[in-house]
């Protein structure tokens, strides 16, 4: 997750950071806010590699790009259970009756940013064709989106389109060629045509920032470059860009008036969540991501007051929470409050199974399992606060299997391990030589996590290299299936298991999401049928028995569910928890009565 430079800016600010300790007494002061309430302050843990909606899938990239480009549909801020609700999209779709026909309406008076692309440097109204684009540039094999998985046999014609460009050179792809199945009827008109029902299309596709629209103007103008001049219709746009180190994004001074949400679930009246109720979005005029790797200089930036909200890091844990679970007096006495919230999210210790060794050797990869101690693996790491992942299918998904501790290869059992090992040295006709494990980041956390996995696989009788990377080296590595073992998670972007299950399906191995490169005719075929299927008992026994297979072929080691718990200070408002959206920062505010000015 860091280079030579990101690591040496660490280091400088490590140091710097411990010359300000003493002069503030120990850090016993509260902390302070000495910027304005126009700033928010947040922190990223790596850097980001683009700012390109079309090809991203990473959470850091996301929660960057969410504030500029928006998306036809959106989860409400506040509403629990988590409903879809027009964002570009002028109302919900009409649907025709067989389920394979959506018609869209798209805003009036939605404008681009303003920018050199255009015409005068003024930003254009959008138009149902910029979604159209914005789709066909993702199926544009010469652009190798990681996105394309998502429409990959979706939309009638779009994979003949896809095929078309396979025998064009980038710059002379037709983007005007038709699409039967996408098509923009009028400027503010869109009908998407589908092969079979989707019923997750709103949420999989058009809620996720990779369908944003873009301005074709902007591609033509910066080429390559679009990576780092993002163009989009959002309440920010991208001001400064230190790699590395700092991103800033400046209030979009032509962005429309959008309103804070009326309503919310019940209780939000009594927490504040309303107080800002009609008024006009956003509040804050810059946007302020630090990029510090290390978790002891965030954690001491958050207790000066300079970063508005974190995780707690799990050295910080015991001076932050207590026994109760609760914030300890110092905290409370600071102003500052504690969110804790179930996540949808799963991280394991995948195995690539077109490895030669790996993917032909179950018992080697039962193994494994059984040699990691999951329990002694939270305590160590993050306090005792995440779940054992017996599974892939969290545990605030209703298809979750509540017996799914019988049926997986999560338990504890050294003895077992080194009996599954013995089988795997029998049919791999020797000893099984050193294995490799590709790890995303290069600072201590991951050096505990891979002393950690060293400690458990010599146990097990077992040698690995650990291979510590940056974050874009770590995914160029996963993309081109060279990885044998890898270190990875993730969250979930719509409250439905498909998004866990997908991450199986064989016509979507690296760079799609499939990292596991698994193959199953089984599970494909039950995959393949449930993923046209609307929610039902049906739907969610057919889960069940994917999830099954996948735990029986043992393409991972999982390892755990995460449990948030997120510490804010008092100035920061309207902080509710969200777990499918990264476009939030528009809501938040900063209370200038409860601030210290110097």
């Amino acid at each position: 997750m860091n280079n030579r430079i990101t690591r040496f800016t660490s280091l400088m600010l490590i140091a710097a950071l411990a010359g300000m300790i003493v002069i503030s007494g120990c850090g016993e002061r509260a902390p302070e806010r000495r910027d304005g309430p126009e700033v928010l302050n947040s922190s990223l843990l790596t850097k980001i590699d683009g700012l390109d909606p079309g090809n991203m899938r990473d959470v850091y990239s996301f929660m960057v790009a969410g504030q500029m480009f928006e998306t036809l549909y959106q989860y409400h801020f506040l509403k629990r259970p988590y409903v879809l609700e027009p964002q570009l999209a002028a109302a919900m779709p009409q649907i025709s009756e067989d389920r394979l026909t959506y018609t869209i309406p798209i805003k009036n008076g939605v404008y681009f940013q303003d920018d050199l692309c255009f015409e005068d440097g003024k930003g254009r109204e959008l138009k149902a064709q910029d979604f159209v684009y914005a789709i066909k540039r993702i199926a544009d094999i010469n652009y190798l989106s990681r996105n394309w998985s998502i429409f990959d046999e979706r939309i009638v014609g779009l994979d003949e389109f896809r095929e078309y460009t396979k025998d064009v050179d980038s710059e002379n792809v037709d983007f005007d060629r038709p699409v039967e199945g996408l098509q923009a009827v009028d400027d503010h008109t869109l009908v998407i045509k589908l092969t079979k029902p989707w019923p997750q299309i709103l949420g999989v596709a058009f809620a996720d920032i990779a369908t944003a629209p873009i301005a074709r103007e902007a591609v033509d103008h910066y080429g390559e470059g679009i990576i780092s001049n993002p163009v989009g219709t959002g309440p920010y746009m991208l001001d400064k860009w230190q790699r590395g180190s700092l991103i800033e994004l400046v209030r979009n001074p032509n962005y429309r008036t959008v309103t804070y949400p009326t309503e919310g679930e019940p209780g939000d009246k009594e927490a504040g969540y309303l107080d800002d109720a009609g008024k006009v979005v956003p509040f804050a005029d810059r946007l302020v991501w630090r990029i510090i790797e290390e978790q002891q200089p965030r954690w001491l930036l958050f207790m000066q007051g300079k970063i508005d909200a974190i995780g707690i890091p799990k050295d910080n844990w015991n001076a932050a929470v207590g026994e109760d679970l609760e914030l300890t007096p110092k905290m409370k006495e600071y102003g500052i409050q504690l969110k804790t919230f179930d996540e949808p999210s799963v991280f394991w210790i995948g195995f690539n199974m077109q490895d030669e060794l790996l993917g032909n050797n179950k018992p080697l990869r039962k193994a494994i399992n059984h040699c990691l101690n999951r329990e002694r693996f939270i305590d160590l790491f993050f306090n005792g606060r995440h779940r054992v992942a017996h599974g892939v299918i969290p545990p605030t998904l209703k298809s979750y299997q509540e017996d799914i501790a019988e049926k997986g290869h999560a338990k504890y059992d050294l003895e077992l391990a080194k009996d599954y090992l013995k089988k795997a040295e029998e049919l791999n006709g020797g000893p099984i030589p050193e294995l490799e494990v590709s790890m995303p980041g290069t600072g201590n956390f991951h050096k505990q996590y891979g002393q950690f996995l060293k400690t458990a696989f010599n146990n097990l009788g077992l040698k690995i290299q650990i291979d510590y990377m940056d974050w874009p080296t770590y995914l160029q590595k996963i993309n081109t299936r060279s990885a044998q073992i890898f270190v990875s998670g993730v969250s979930a972007s719509i409250p439905d298991a498909i998004d866990f299950l997908g991450l199986f399906d064989s016509r979507d191995w690296a760079p799609g999401s499939n990292n596991f490169n698994y193959k199953n005719e089984q599970f494909d075929e039950l995959f393949q049928k449930a993923e046209i299927m609307p929610d039902s008992p049906e739907r969610t026994n057919l889960y069940r028995q994917m999830e099954n297979i996948v735990l029986e072929d043992c393409p991972a080691a999982f390892m755990n569910h995460r449990v948030a718990y997120v510490v804010h200070h008092r100035w920061y408002k309207n902080y509710k928890p969200h777990v499918f959206s990264h476009k939030l920062s528009k809501y938040r505010r900063i209370e200038l009565e409860e601030t210290t000015e110097e």
